[in-house]
C-alpha cells in the first residue's frame, strides 16, 4: 500500500515494513510524509512481498511487533535475511525495536532476554556513547516495550546505553541504523499499547500504566524532537548535516 505526501515531490518512498494488520507506522510514518517521502507500506507476516531491491525506494523502515528475532516462523526469516538488501545497496535502513534485532541476527549476532529475566516497559534514562555524541544530541529518557535485546556483533559501532538492557542504538556501517526503544508512539497508540498490555506489566522491572502516560507528558516533546533531527540523519543526510553546520555557530557563542 502507498501512501504519498499531500504536497508533490521527487523523492522515492520509503519502505514501510509492518508486523500487525493493525500496525501504524506511527510519528516516523508521520514525519516521512512531512518531509516529503511517499511511504510503501508492507506486512510480510500477512504474505506482502519484499522488493529484490531497493532501487526505487529511499531506504527502509522495520518496525517492531509482539513476536521475537528468534522465532520460527518463515516470514520472521525472511525479513532478517532480506535486510541483506539495504545492507549490499548501502541504502538507508532502520530498525526500531523487532527491526534492530533482525538486524544484528542478520549480522550474526545475538538477540535474548536479559539473564535475570529484567524488561524494559515504560520509560528508562538513555545515555549517549561517545560515538553517539559525536553524531547528535540524544534524548535523556525513552519509552520501551520489550523483553529481549541485543549484542553488538563485530563492525557495529554502539551509540546509545541503557541500564538493564546496555545496547540501545547502533551503526552499522554509513546507512544501517537501529534502536531498542520507540520513540514512533503516537498518543493514541500509547494508550493503546498500555490497554492491551497491560498483563505485561507484571514482569520484572515493568512499570505500571500510569506511570507510561505520566513519563509521556515528561519525556515525549524532547523525544519527539530527536526523532525528526534521527530521520534526517537517516534518511536526508545533507539536510541534517546543514542543520547541524547552521547550529554549531551558535553553540560555540553560547559557550564561548
Amino acid at each position: 500500500m502507498l501512501m504519498n505526501p499531500s504536497q508533490r515531490m521527487q523523492k522515492d518512498p520509503v519502505l514501510v515494513v509492518l508486523h500487525q494488520e493493525r500496525s501504524s507506522p506511527g510519528r516516523v510514518g508521520q514525519m516521512l510524509l512531512e518531509k516529503g517521502f511517499p511511504l510503501d507500506v508492507r506486512r510480510p507476516a500477512l504474505g506482502d512481498p519484499l522488493p529484490r531491491s531497493l532501487a526505487c525506494h529511499s531506504g527502509a523502515v522495520i518496525f517492531g511487533g509482539p513476536m521475537s528475532a528468534n522465532d520460527p516462523e518463515p516470514f520472521v526469516k525472511t525479513e532478517i535475511d532480506w535486510i541483506s538488501v539495504p545492507l549490499k545497496e548501502n541504502k538507508p535502513y532502520l530498525g526500531i525495536c523487532l527491526g534492530a534485532q533482525m538486524m544484528v541476527k542478520n549480522l550474526g549476532g545475538r538477540v535474548g532476554p536479559d539473564k535475570e529475566g529484567m524488561t524494559e516497559i515504560g520509560w528508562y534514562p538513555l545515555r549517549a556513547t561517545e560515538h553517539g555524541r559525536l553524531i547528535m544530541s540524544w534524548p535523556r529518557m525513552v519509552y520501551h516495550f520489550h523483553r529481549e535485546g541485543f549484542d553488538v556483533p563485530r563492525g557495529v559501532e554502539l551509540l546509545a546505553q541503557g541500564d538493564a538492557y546496555p545496547h540501545q542504538a547502533i551503526r552499522y556501517g554509513d546507512n544501517a541504523w537501529g534502536v531498542q526503544f520507540h520513540a514512533e508512539l503516537t498518543r493514541a497508540m500509547m494508550h493503546s499499547w498500555v490497554v492491551r498490555g497491560a498483563s505485561r506489566f507484571v514482569l520484572p522491572n515493568a512499570q505500571q500504566g500510569r506511570e507510561h502516560l505520566e513519563g509521556r507528558m515528561i519525556f515525549d516533546a524532547p523525544l519527539k524532537a530527536w526523532l525528526w533531527t534521527f530521520l534526517d540523519l537517516v534518511f536526508q543526510r545533507p539536510v541534517f548535516e546543514a542543520e547541524r553546520a547552521r547550529s554549531r555557530p551558535k553553540l560555540e557563542a553560547a559557550f564561548s
